[in-house]
């Protein structure tokens, strides 16, 4: 009587199959904006993000304004013009719910506000904020400026500051971002201590550069830096 042959186990070689980093993460030009419009934009977006929605990246410049961070009376104390010298240059005062001192928002200025789910890159808030740091020190790099990272929070530029950064992570997702000095007019920073750090200047890419760049070419510079940094979510 003749026997089946027994059956055997086969291993068969294991595939090596990466699944596809996905880019999930929603660009929105606010073009120029007021500041409140604005965090009230972020806000409302902000609320998508926790509830599962697509990660977002706001871009804006905003009318002239001086913020301050949530240590608001600390850093009303590096405000140096009057009230009457800011109504005369059309300056407004916002008390905002980031991190950091005061600063200057206005023309000229590329504002970008990520909103990432900080879990979903396995970041803490200081990870996240060097990441933000490197992403713009990469995005200057293309633009021509060699630039870098200080003892202070930010990116320098021959120990000026070009780009300042404060944010608040709210149920595990970002708010605020950084800010990119491109044409700014800079006489603006006089009316405060930036980033409340006496002695330490401020500069621009138009600065260093002799001539700005286009601002449409900032944004898609950054905006590619950006998303190469915070892509793969869910991967």
């Amino acid at each position: 009587m003749s026997m089946a042959p027994a059956e055997q186990n086969v291993q068969l070689p294991t595939l090596n199959v990466q699944r596809p980093k996905q880019d999930s993460m929603f660009v929105e030009d606010l073009k120029l904006m007021g500041y409140r419009e604005a965090w009230e934009r972020q806000a409302r977006a902000h609320e998508g993000v926790v509830a599962g929605g697509e990660e977002r990246l706001l871009l804006v410049e905003h009318l002239p304004v001086i913020t301050f961070g949530r240590r608001a009376e600390a850093a009303a104390r590096n405000l140096i013009a009057s009230a009457e010298r800011l109504a005369e240059m059309g300056v407004e005062v916002v008390e905002s719910d980031r991190g950091g001192d005061i600063t200057f928002h206005g023309p000229g200025q590329l504002v970008v506000y990520p909103i990432v789910k900080l879990n979903s890159h396995a970041l803490s808030v200081g990870g996240y904020v060097r990441k933000l740091e490197g992403v713009m020190i990469a995005a200057l790099g293309e633009l021509g400026v060699a630039a870098k990272k200080d003892e202070s929070i930010g990116v320098w530029v021959e120990g000026a500051k070009i780009c300042s950064l404060g944010v608040r992570i709210k149920r595990g997702v970002s708010l605020h971002g950084v800010a990119l000095n491109v044409s700014t007019d800079l006489k603006y920073f006089d009316l405060i201590v930036p980033c409340g750090l006496a002695g330490k200047g401020v500069t621009s890419l138009e600065k260093v550069l002799g001539t700005a760049p286009a601002m449409e070419k900032v944004k898609r510079v950054v905006v590619e830096r950006m998303k190469e940094a915070f892509s793969g979510v869910g991967s």
